[in-house]
């Protein structure tokens, strides 16, 4: 993971794995036969997305603080989602 020198690059870097995340949680088919590699690699991008989220957090803006409390949550949703599925 690459861990970003200024406030605006460590959010970009958060805002950018947490849409990835959402992509790909859109783009799930459950119905597919590479659901699991699917759900595999939806479980790695929100992994990334938390620890961007994390790193971003540590030198955060109040401004983006806020935003990045937002994308932990979607990601929390997304999550919880996945989880009742299984």
């Amino acid at each position: 993971m690459v861990y970003h020198k200024t406030k605006q690059d460590a959010f970009q870097a958060a805002q950018k794995a947490t849409m990835e995340a959402k992509e790909w949680h859109d783009h799930l088919v459950r119905d597919q036969a590479d659901y699991g590699h699917q759900l595999a690699h939806l479980r790695q991008e929100v992994n990334e997305a938390f620890a961007q989220i994390e790193n971003a957090l540590e030198v955060a803006s109040e401004t983006q603080r806020v935003q990045l409390e937002k994308f932990r949550n979607d990601l929390q949703g997304i999550v919880a989602e996945i989880n009742q599925d299984e």
